[in-house]
């Protein structure tokens, strides 16, 4: 279900008693979030098409007869809108439920993805964790599946289809897909297969966007017994030149995960493989933690900053003397703090007078 946008322009709705203002296109849901009303919602994606699939967002227009998928009416001049009435809370409540009963668990860890925590904030928010809906379950999880990166446990698979429409929408990989209808519907890819022999780039989107750990990041959950309280500190992924926005998770001094930042003017949300995946250098047993120097045996040697420093010094005085300042060059590395790439051309540009310094992570 698309929504459908209205070619008329700006309007006015009332919503909950209150005549609000809309923009031309905006759905009742956009409406209703820019107002500060929490309407639940599991299969929508600020980013994606509307669905109306969950009918959570479910909402009271008068003159229509039943509720409507707020995210896919569009708001139309003198609506009355009401986003919240016992009748739709107990609707919502038992529509919960009933997500609730088809997963092997509804708590997750965190650290499963960005958006892993949705059913089970809505089941405690409803008090829908009771049961009543048991019965069988129709998801498949995917536990041959040995790629490194994303985990494919479809038994918590809710058919909220965000994870299809985020790779064909946003990517533009089309990698997943749907196969079966009604209770037998499952998510897959191309010949029913593994990750690996996809289309799939191992982007992470589909990730991040899953509201129940369905699909979740198999390497951020290695540190799910790992002591201490997530935090998150927001950066630039150092990988290229487009400056993705990203939150970098940690455990006390240990990084444990990438996740995209939604609100980042470069990527909303976005990420490659490298930016959401390949960070275990930070942290890297073979990371060197000393400088090293070549002796005069022609073997490096662990050496103390001072003489690192000293010997660096007299190698780059020798060729300025020697050869002339546009001897000297620098390549500084995307995967150095920013503040290093800045260092590293300032030094070349002022200090040698000439501009050959270059970055990997300029492309």
């Amino acid at each position: 279900m698309t929504q459908v946008k209205p070619t008329s322009g700006a309007g006015r709705i009332v919503l909950d008693g209150d005549s609000v203002e809309f923009g031309a296109g905006e759905s009742i849901l956009e409406v209703a979030t820019r107002h500060a009303r929490d309407v639940p919602t599991l299969c929508y994606d600020p980013r994606l098409d509307a669905f109306g699939g969950c009918r959570l967002c479910v909402v009271e227009v008068e003159g229509v007869r039943n509720p409507v998928a707020s995210c896919a009416r569009a708001a139309e001049d003198g609506m009355v809108v009401h986003s919240s009435t016992a009748t739709l809370e107990k609707y919502r409540k038992t529509l919960v439920e009933m997500v609730c009963s088809e997963n092997r668990q509804v708590d997750v860890d965190p650290l499963s993805g960005l958006a892993s925590q949705e059913l089970a904030a809505l089941a405690d928010r409803y008090d829908a964790r009771t049961g009543r809906f048991a019965g069988a379950q129709s998801g498949c999880s995917y536990e041959d599946d040995d790629n490194p990166f994303i985990l494919r446990d479809y038994d918590q698979c809710i058919s909220c289809y965000r994870c299809v429409r985020v790779c064909a929408e946003q990517e533009g990989d089309f990698a997943i897909s749907i196969k079966n209808r009604g209770f037998g519907t499952q998510i897959t890819v191309e010949f029913d297969g593994l990750l690996n022999a996809s289309a799939c780039t191992f982007c992470g989107q589909c990730v991040q966007t899953c509201p129940t750990g369905a699909l979740a990041d198999r390497k951020a959950l290695r540190y799910a017994d790992t002591p201490g309280e997530i935090e998150k500190t927001r950066t630039i992924c150092t990988y290229c030149g487009v400056g993705c926005s990203v939150d970098v998770l940690t455990k006390g001094d240990r990084m444990v995960g990438v996740q995209p930042a939604m609100d980042g003017p470069a990527n909303q949300g976005a990420l490659c493989v490298k930016g959401q995946f390949a960070y275990d250098f930070v942290q890297h047993e073979d990371r060197l933690k000393t400088p090293l120097l070549r002796g005069e045996d022609g073997e490096l040697h662990p050496a103390s900053w001072e003489d690192a420093l000293e010997r660096a010094a007299d190698g780059f005085l020798k060729a300025l003397e020697e050869h002339g300042r546009h001897s000297v060059y620098a390549v500084a590395s995307g995967r150095a703090p920013h503040e290093a790439a800045y260092t590293t051309q300032k030094f070349i540009r002022a200090g040698f007078w000439n501009n050959h310094v270059d970055n990997c992570s300029r492309a």
